[in-house]
């Protein structure tokens, strides 16, 4: 049996989710188990998920998936390097991944196989340097830096944001794993439009966000239940939050320097609404998406210290029949200790409870994201989902 890992937020799992996985079944003509490695309670974009992660994992076993595994918080919120190590270092790590499946719109890998060397060269370090400069975003220089050395169409390429995060899982990708993606269909990245049928998440999020059910239901696997998550309801406390943090503790954040601590903390004395706080803060230097992760830091209290050089453990969320199987051969060929109920982690390293805990205090924090908030104490409490 083949084993196809593919990594997503599923924020919330769509129609679009359930024809990557269907078509990654496609190309192979034998049985396939899918393992998902999938964001926690919050996500890339700097913001909480649009549900639970339990709830997006049953969604994502009811579309297709076989295995759910999180990608801890510290990895899941950063950047798109950070985001794919991450991940890509969790599917190794269970030693049963053959193939790394992902979206992309240019739906071929040659050229970002080229792309992903190319980021991992010498001769683009190099270049990079001579890039970098004021008033520039690291992405911008990046870019120059791979036009330089490829030229303008192949670095066009890392403008189209899945393309440009499949280049990362490439670049991270073990020898003895395979890689294919699949054509992204449907609407683009953030787009408020449904294309082909399948809808961009950011819609969904607005429409559930808004207690539109009806209209999201039909790209859902099955209908929503429960309220949505919306950052709203920690605005103040965020604020709050900035205001009373020192220039020193700021910077001690990830991803902080070049003075974006401190230009944080003056936009956060000058509002108490969130949309504004990341407009003030954003510059051509600083992108929208960083200044957003790094509000969000401020909020978690999540240092640079506190991400480990790779994933200690993993942590199962759910699984159904084929799932199990591959559990069971997990245990055979898992690198690091994975837990299947949260009355495991006491029985692991120092540094895997560590990052336990902090993820404890992440959803205890995320429980206050809903209308009608949610008790502490989740992490121990809630069992994996299990769909046999």
């Amino acid at each position: 049996m083949k084993t196809i890992g593919i990594v997503a937020e599923y924020n919330p799992f769509h129609t679009g989710h359930a024809w990557h996985i269907q078509e990654t079944r496609r190309l192979f003509y034998e049985e396939t188990a899918v393992v998902a490695v999938m964001s926690g309670n919050w996500v890339q974009r700097g913001e909480c998920a649009v549900t639970d992660k339990w709830t997006r994992t049953e969604m994502a076993l009811a579309g297709g998936a076989d295995l759910v595994l999180e990608l801890p918080t510290v990895w899941a919120t950063t950047s798109a390097e950070g985001f794919a190590k991450g991940a890509v270092s969790l599917l190794a790590a269970t030693g049963v991944v053959d193939v790394l499946s992902f979206g992309s719109e240019c739906g071929e890998s040659p050229p970002l196989r080229v792309l992903a060397r190319c980021l991992n060269s010498p001769d683009f370090s190099r270049a990079l340097r001579r890039a970098l400069g004021p008033k520039k975003s690291f992405a911008q220089c990046r870019r120059q830096a791979v036009e330089t050395l490829l030229g303008p169409g192949t670095a066009a390429l890392l403008d189209l944001p899945n393309n440009n995060l499949g280049v990362e899982y490439l670049r991270f990708l073990p020898p003895n794993m395979e890689a294919v993606t699949v054509p992204r269909r449907g609407a683009g990245h953030d787009s408020p439009f449904a294309g082909d049928g399948f809808p961009s998440a950011s819609l969904l999020r607005q429409k559930l966000r808004a207690g539109d059910v009806t209209g999201v239901s039909p790209f859902l696997p099955f209908p929503w239940k429960g309220e949505a998550a919306d950052m709203k309801h920690l605005e103040r406390t965020l604020i709050a939050r900035l205001r009373s943090m020192t220039l020193a503790e700021t910077e001690t954040l990830p991803d902080s320097g070049d003075g974006l601590a401190a230009r944080l903390l003056f936009a956060a004395r000058q509002t108490a609404n969130l949309e504004e706080l990341y407009t003030l803060t954003k510059t051509r230097t600083y992108t929208h998406a960083r200044v957003r992760r790094l509000a969000l830091y401020a909020l978690l209290g999540l240092r640079e210290q506190d991400r480990p050089a790779a994933p200690p453990y993993i942590r199962v969320l759910g699984f159904n029949r084929r799932g199990r199987d591959v559990l069971r051969k997990m245990n055979e060929t898992a690198m690091i200790p994975f837990s299947v109920k949260p009355a495991h982690i006491p029985r692991f390293s120092p540094e895997t409870q560590a990052l336990f805990t902090l993820e404890e205090r992440f959803t205890d924090l995320y429980s206050l994201c809903f209308p009608t908030p949610r008790p502490g104490g989740l992490e121990w409490t809630t069992n994996p989902v299990i769909k046999l």
